[in-house]
């Protein structure tokens, strides 16, 4: 048997396979990535057409959004996350019972108004801004991580 004989067996073999096989070109980015499932479907639209941008803003506006109805603060934005997260806020993302606890609510106080300020108020307020899908992808994953965190504080996204 040559090897080109030998290459064609090795290429059909998977189809004689009980396992289900997955092509990478099949999974879709937010698969890859682990974005959140509780995103509005609007984000992954929004991503699948190509509106980059648009996807980001609307994942953040829907943070912005349930971190401002869990809370009960009326603000948004840098504000909003200052406000609900800080240390004596409505939102505490654990116990606050030790010094890295606090660290840590702090940090997250000062990401989510960062991301507020750096990443979903300039889609917000310019006109026709892009980003290429990769960067959108890091922000729907930075969107994601603060998700998962609101949630194993046991609030409910």
């Amino acid at each position: 048997m040559g090897l080109k004989q030998f290459e064609a067996i090795v290429r059909r073999a998977g189809q004689f396979s009980d396992e289900p096989t997955v092509r990478v070109d099949e999974v879709h980015p937010f698969q890859l990535r682990s974005v959140h499932e509780k995103l509005p479907a609007k984000v992954r639209r929004l991503f699948d057409d190509g509106h980059y941008a648009e996807a980001t803003f609307e994942a953040f506006k829907f943070i912005d959004r349930r971190v401002s109805s869990l809370s009960g603060v009326k603000e948004s934005g840098y504000k909003l996350m200052m406000a609900a997260l800080a240390e004596s806020g409505p939102m505490k993302l654990n116990d606050l019972s030790t010094d890295t606890e606090k660290d840590e609510q702090r940090g997250y106080q000062f990401m989510l108004a960062g991301a507020m300020s750096a990443v979903r108020n300039p889609r917000g307020h310019e006109f026709d801004m892009f980003d290429p899908a990769e960067t959108c992808l890091d922000h729907l994953s930075l969107a994601s991580l603060f998700i998962r965190k609101i949630e194993e504080a046991g609030y409910e996204i």
